[in-house]
């Protein structure tokens, strides 16, 4: 059977024998849905858990509109329009509005990447910026001691909007909901503080209750009074599947339950062999990115596999502290011991690839020099087909495959 990957703006294809191949993990196929403008349409129309965002905004407010960055697929010159629609007719002003595009400890934006993300005619009609980290105003703390400390552009707002594409996170359960503040708005510290409980029971893909770092988020969302959210999901090729707005916690609850009524895939046991992309352009800019789709993988290999990871990585490494934990630990182990030591924010990325590297080898296909892949504990391939190929003479042609094309999409459940 052939299968195709996103690569960066491309595509691998790797052909598996049919004896081999266990199962492609997809998103479920859901019904045809109704187009995207009617989706947001109907979603603002009748609001969950409060009422309209044109009844809860007054004329003269000062609104801030938080939004994801360029690392995220979030349709924002998509849904703006129609976000923007429904604030004018509560008595909004555009030049009352600003676009906050939450960059955590990302790194901020060209005017262009501005441009692009917010679509040109919202850019040329309100004011579009960037998050600054270092430029915070203190809320107040959380029960766990987070300081939900926010950037200036949405502290100081009068009505605060959210928006966020919901799917699997790693460690907070889902993406979307009060994400958008923290990490999105929030200071280092905060973030800082808030990934410490990465490591702690619950903290893991798909988890809801119990998770600490989903309930740290959403106390500092409550400190932060969030006004209203538009929460999307989005298919393999970044269209709205579904949308719901208002409540923060009430419609992100609803967007996580069709997630995984989409996502959640099981699995009757562990493959021998898992092939895994991220969909290409923007999920594989960095390996930083790339490790949601990785951590997914994992669920999926037996302890000894081997994970086949295809991510065209053009931004390299993607985050400094990250980089320079991997380039530094002498091995996996290493990089697992040190997050327990030291929690660092970079670092717990390169703690969690330390975790899967215990568990199973990686062969990586990318653009990254074969020299920096070795240094980081990966094998490099120039392709999915080759990689497959030393798989197979590593583990025996009898090997069973499971192939993930949207990893970071896709939660394997062997429960």
């Amino acid at each position: 059977m052939k299968v195709t990957l996103g690569y960066g703006n491309g595509q691998q294809e790797v052909s598996i024998p049919n004896r081999n191949l266990q199962a492609v993990l997809l998103p479920q196929e859901t019904a045809k849905q109704e187009d995207e403008e009617t989706l947001l349409r109907k979603a603002l129309l009748h609001p969950v858990g409060t009422s309209k965002l044109r009844a809860i905004i007054r004329p003269g407010e000062k609104i801030a509109v938080v939004a994801s960055d360029m690392t995220r697929p979030l349709p924002t010159g998509r849904i703006m329009p129609v976000l923007l629609e429904e604030m004018i007719a509560g008595g909004a002003r555009p030049e009352d509005i600003t676009l906050i595009f939450g960059l955590g400890i990302h790194r901020h934006h060209t005017e262009a990447e501005k441009r692009k993300l917010a679509g040109e005619a919202v850019y040329e009609r309100i004011r579009c910026v960037d998050s600054e980290p270092e430029d915070c105003i203190l809320l107040g703390y959380t029960s766990r001691g987070t300081p939900v400390e926010i950037t200036r552009e949405v502290a100081s707002a009068d009505r605060i909007v959210c928006l966020g594409n919901i799917e699997y996170h790693y460690f907070a359960g889902f993406s979307g909901g009060a994400k958008a503040i923290l990490p999105g708005a929030a200071s280092r510290a905060a973030i800082q503080k808030n990934h410490s409980h990465m490591m702690e029971p619950g903290a893991e893909s798909g988890c809801l209750e119990g998770n600490p770092v989903r309930e740290d988020i959403e106390e500092a969302g409550a400190l932060c009074n969030i006004d209203f959210i538009l929460n999307v999901v989005l298919d393999a090729e970044k269209r709205i599947l579904w949308a719901a707005a208002g409540d923060p916690v009430q419609v992100h609850r609803a967007g996580c339950g069709y997630v995984d009524s989409c996502c959640r895939r099981k699995l009757q046991k562990a493959a021998d062999i898992v092939i895994v992309s991220q969909g290409g352009a923007p999920k594989d800019l960095n390996l930083y990115q790339m490790q949601k789709a990785l951590n997914h993988a994992a669920y999926a290999v037996r302890d000894g596999g081997i994970i086949i990871m295809a991510g065209y990585l053009g931004e390299g490494m993607g985050e400094p502290v990250f980089e320079q934990w991997m380039r530094e630990a002498e091995n996996p182990e290493e990089l697992v011991r040190k997050i327990g030591r030291e929690f660092c924010l970079g670092g717990h990325k390169a703690a969690a690839i330390g975790a899967v590297l215990r568990k199973a080898d990686i062969f990586l296909v990318s653009s990254l020099p074969d020299s920096q892949v070795k240094e980081i504990f990966m094998h490099p391939f120039g392709s999915v087909q080759e990689a497959l190929q030393t798989a197979f003479q590593k583990i025996g042609e009898e090997a069973s495959v499971v192939v993930m094309p949207v990893g970071g999409s896709i939660l394997p459940d062997l429960k």
